[in-house]
């Protein structure tokens, strides 16, 4: 099957971006390079191209019960304008995938899930819309554009009348943006860097890409690539689904315990309230490497002793640390700060340890 292209994949193009297949879309990898990319972002800001992510609309009678069934967090703790982080159960124990939550108004929520699992996720929640409350995919016709880094105020600012500097962390407007109307802006991201998610129809992808490189200009604006958005997230220690989760592994284990709220029923509250009480046998960790090397998806965790203890599920070298640094589930006897575990890379045993998360602290 061909890839898709996103409204801004000729743009990419012609900057030459290394262009890969991801989640069924052809993105953009990198531009200048993995390390510029991110320490701009850390330091200015910079621009990620994020369309193929997939947006759902649940709207009308019944919305609010459906949104609060599927989703681990507590959706009634949300109101106009705000986001939530959470998470789809599958009923195993399991996630579906994580998610944002966006609350419109009492009987309508936008939810924005990952490209991968789009279909995915759709048929899911599908399945548990026993009220026939209304669902509308706008995917395919939905472009969006993370703005990330400490500089991204000052350069959005200038574009929209909405007053979005004063606006707190997980909340969203909806407004004129680069002349147009209609435009979401959200203080999302997954970069750690602080910024925005700004969403908005793809025939108005073009204009809005390039007003906010022309507002950018001043502010050493750089376009970044899935690599560096994947380095940015890492030393935050946010998880990564296909890596980090999925439906084998359970919320509590994640260390997601914070978006799984046991105050309403939904799928697997049950199971997962007393994995909760009873506790996990194994954790998600963050670890530094102390010898040289690069951990990496798939790798091996031993003890001391050389036995298995667990499995790397993310691993880089950090561009703003300057030291390899990796998650991975351990078994809970390995899981409190300063535990020294190896990682198995080319038949060597690399001594790391476990370390608190962020990995990055401003």
């Amino acid at each position: 099957m061909e890839n898709q292209n996103t409204a801004l994949t000729h743009i990419h193009e012609s900057l030459g971006a290394k262009m890969v297949s991801f989640a069924g879309y052809k993105m953009p990898v990198q531009y200048q390079g993995v390390n510029i990319e991110h320490i701009n972002v850390r330091e200015n800001v910079g621009v990620f191209d994020v369309s193929h992510m997939g947006e759902f609309i649940i709207r009308g009678y019944g919305a609010f019960d459906l949104v609060q069934k599927i989703t681990s967090n507590d959706v009634s703790k949300l109101i106009d304008g705000k986001v939530q982080y959470s998470c789809l159960p599958n009923g195993k124990g399991g996630i579906v995938d994580d998610l944002l939550v966006y609350r419109m108004n009492n009987d309508c929520y936008l939810l924005v899930v990952n490209a991968s699992n789009i279909k995915k996720d759709w048929d899911w929640i599908s399945m548990h819309n026993t009220d026939d409350v209304e669902m509308e995919n706008i995917s395919d016709k939905t472009s969006l554009l993370a703005v990330q880094g400490p500089k991204a105020t000052l350069v959005l600012q200038n574009l929209t009348d909405m007053n979005i500097s004063d606006m707190k962390y997980y909340t969203f407007q909806k407004g004129t943006f680069a002349g147009k109307e209609n435009i979401l802006i959200s203080t999302t991201g997954y970069t750690g860097a602080g910024g925005f998610e700004i969403y908005f129809k793809n025939e108005d992808a073009e204009e809005v890409w390039n007003a906010v490189f022309k507002a950018g200009n001043p502010h050493d604006i750089l376009p970044a690539g899935l690599a560096a958005r994947d380095t940015l997230r890492l030393e935050m220690g946010f998880c990564l689904y296909g890596n980090d989760i999925d439906d084998s592994t359970s919320p509590i284990e994640a260390g997601l315990g914070w978006i799984t709220k046991f105050t309403n029923n939904f799928v697997d509250s049950e199971y997962l309230k007393k994995q909760y009480e009873s506790g996990v046998t194994r954790c998600l960790v963050g670890f530094e490497l102390l010898d040289r090397g690069v951990p990496r998806n798939g790798y091996d965790v031993c003890n001391g002793l050389g036995e298995k203890i667990g499995v790397v599920t993310s691993g880089t070298m950090s561009p703003s640390l300057k030291k390899a640094i990796g998650l991975a589930y351990v078994t809970k006897e390995m899981k409190d700060l300063g535990t020294e575990i190896y990682i198995s890379v080319r038949n060597k045993q690399l001594k790391a340890k476990v370390v608190s998360l962020p990995f990055y602290k401003k």
